[in-house]
């Protein structure tokens, strides 16, 4: 055979794989999608309801000439194999090229890696198959789905609230925060008290009456009690017990960005952008490598490969006691679990070993992914356990204490968990069975109303409840955050009043598909499409039956929002002005639209940069139609001098042009002067 064309998605593969797979194969990347639905169609959806759902495709701007240079390199090989990511989005794109590149299944291959290694790579070319058109389909349903709901919810959004869009899942997502807010809206606080005996080492706290729970509602209640009670305690019980505390599975998706946004404090879409870079490989003195294994999964499941060079490393390391089980998923298999979880690619490249090539944000996410997937498969710890049962006239107080004998797994991952000694004194100690208390006390304490979700914790739900894929939560929650949903208040989420606005009206009228049952339901019936056990564009149409007519209802029934006034009359004719919402923000118009057009003209500030090297007249800062800041001289159109980063006043020492700032990096705007 003659030559070969490996097609990836991200350009920073290619250089990796092309040094893997040699001089025989040449590696392009699509640069991701390469087609999106146009919006042709009904509601410019892209799709033709009539004809079973069937997708009208674009080219995606900026792509043709991308598609062109895979159509000439596609003319020179004999073979494509085409290596775009191993999930169901992959598989779309991997689809998409074949027919945009007019190849057939004999001069085509699938390939799927779920790390960027050598041995990997060259494996999955052996073991090349053909797309997965069930793969495809239910990704192309999410797409139509999300398109349909999003085109149509976000227009009557629109039209009739403040807010600006709606979304299958992002306002699902919204709702779970508007929910827990009117919990706590709703939340009364509960008076109780607690009562503690202070001990030289240690502190017990009441918590039977007559070996039976009590509750102390009020301050009475508590001092009856301390009426009751004297400094001596006999003691009753010591419990001894040895227990094992075991690690957690390796990470996945959610469990990854979850971890990160805790331990770490980054938010879930700087996790899954570092995790992207370790992924698609680090430039290391000798090779560019592929740290961690494909970001993008529901599994928890490690190779045989992984687990028994895992197991060398720790017997070597630290000794054959340390090894432990392998952990099993408790999850129902689906497409997405079969893929394994996230790993590092080779247990010997320690996160110590490669801490010179990793940034420092890279650095602490490789370690957490390095030390949790080792830690998952050795030994659990050891605790001995301590409970103390106190009885003082009827009233059971406990203490409890623990020491870790056996450090196992937290060996490698102590830094990432509590677990802490608390020690207990031996109470052998003690001549008789009686112990004297340095003081006791009583404390007043009110039930706390539930926590907001963090975004680590919004996330845990959207994964236990089953709503979006993983991968799709970075985005869920940034467009949450854009359209002014929600505000941040101590890394919680705190829904705005335009949050409310929008839940409320979706609610009022799509309670029965903006919620979590239906989205989660929504989300097996893609399961099925991907299994073949379903029809695509039949899922579509029992969805788009019961949809349509319920917008078509909220339309007509919705109420339109008053638009606010400001106190001002139209100059032109004198009706009230009102603030309206336009595509590049809020402006003050007249109420009565159409037969009025006027539009208040803000004055604008004008800040001026520097002059303008063309002229007298000044540059100053300017906005595209579109709203994208450039840098243009005042004396426009006669100036037509312009910049779209920001010049600096000062000329280049080289060739006497502008000087600009871009990226922290001073540079020229004609010649290749960069500034120390």
């Amino acid at each position: 055979m003659g030559k070969k064309l490996v097609i990836v998605e991200s350009p920073t593969k290619v250089k990796s794989i092309g040094k893997y797979l040699g001089s025989d194969y040449i590696v392009s990347s699509s640069k991701g999608h390469i087609r999106d639905l146009s919006t042709k169609g009904k509601y410019g959806f892209g799709v033709d309801i009539e004809d079973n759902f069937k997708p009208d495709y674009k080219t995606i701007k900026g792509k043709k000439a991308v598609i062109d240079e895979l159509k000439k390199e596609v003319k020179k090989v004999d073979k494509v194999y085409l290596a775009t990511d191993l999930d169901r989005e992959g598989e779309a794109i991997a689809w998409h090229l074949y027919d945009v590149l007019g190849l057939n299944d004999d001069n085509y291959s699938r390939v799927v890696f779920n790390e960027i290694t050598k041995n990997t790579i060259i494996e999955a070319i052996k073991k090349d198959g053909k797309i997965d058109k069930n793969l495809v389909n239910s990704q192309e349903t999410r797409r139509i789905l999300d398109r349909i709901i999003g085109f149509r919810l976000s227009k009557l959004i629109q039209s009739k609230t403040d807010g600006s869009s709606a979304g299958r899942v992002q306002s699902v997502a919204l709702k779970l925060i508007v929910d827990k807010e009117r919990e706590i809206e709703a939340f009364i606080p509960e008076e109780y008290w607690t009562i503690s005996a202070e001990f030289d080492g240690f502190k017990a706290d009441l918590f039977n009456y007559k070996h039976k729970k009590i509750e102390i509602k009020n301050e009475k209640e508590a001092n009856d009690i301390l009426d009751k009670l004297s400094k001596a305690f006999e003691i009753e019980k010591v419990d001894k017990k040895e227990k094992n505390k075991s690690s957690r599975p390796p990470f996945t998706t959610s469990t990854l960005q979850q971890a990160a946004a805790n331990k770490l404090r980054f938010s879930s879409r700087k996790t899954m952008s570092v995790a992207q870079k370790l992924y698609e490989g680090i430039d290391l003195d000798s090779e560019t490598a592929g740290l961690i294994t494909y970001m993008r999964t529901d599994s928890i499941r490690l190779s045989n490969e992984f687990i028994a060079s895992a197991y060398k490393f720790i017997e070597t390391k630290y000794g054959k006691e340390y090894t432990g089980a392998v952990k099993k998923s408790k999850k129902t298999e689906n497409v997405q679990d079969a893929h394994e979880a996230i790993r590092p690619t080779d247990i010997n490249r320690t996160p110590e070993s490669i801490k010179k090539y990793l940034s420092a944000d890279e650095y602490k996410l490789y370690r957490m992914i390095y030390y949790r997937a080792l830690a998952s498969i050795m030994a659990p710890a050891k605790v001995l356990g301590t409970t103390i049962i106190l009885n003082n006239n009827d009233y059971q107080f406990k203490a409890t204490g623990q020491i870790i004998t056996f450090d196992g797994y937290l060996k490698v991952f102590k830094d990432y968990e509590d677990t802490k000694d608390t020690t207990l004194p031996p109470f052998d100690q003690y001549k008789s069975n009686v112990i004297v208390s340095n003081e006791i006390n009583k404390c007043q304490h009110f039930t706390e109303p539930p926590a907001r979700y963090t975004e680590a914790k919004l996330i845990k739900e959207m994964d236990e409840l089953g709503i979006g894929r993983p991968s799709t939560y970075a985005t869920i929650i940034d467009n949450i955050k854009k359209r002014g949903y929600v505000s941040l208040t101590d890394r919680k989420f705190v829904p705005t009043e335009i949050g409310f606005e929008v839940t409320d009206k979706l609610q009022e009228f799509f309670s029965n598909l903006i919620n979590v049952e239906y989205t989660a339901g929504m989300e097996s019936d893609l399961d099925k499409i991907a299994e073949g056990k379903e029809v695509w564009y039949e899922v579509l149409k029992d969805f788009y039956k019961d949809f349509e007519p319920l917008v078509k209802e909220a339309f007509d029934k919705m109420p339109k929002k008053e638009a606010e006034k400001t106190g001002e009359d139209c100059p032109e004719c004198g009706h009230p002005l009102v603030i309206r919402k336009g595509r590049y923000g809020a402006f003050t118009a007249c109420s009565n639209f159409p037969e009025c057009k006027y539009i208040k003209q803000e004055p604008k500030e004008i800040k001026e940069i520097c002059d303008c090297p063309n002229c007298d007249g000044k540059i100053v800062e300017k906005t595209t139609r579109r709203g994208k800041l450039f840098y243009g001289c005042n004396n426009y159109p006669k100036c037509k001098t312009a910049y779209w980063d920001k010049p600096l006043g000062e000329k280049c020492p080289k060739c006497g042009e502008m000087l600009v700032i871009k990226n922290d990096t001073v540079k020229c705007t004609k010649c290749d002067y960069v500034k120390d």
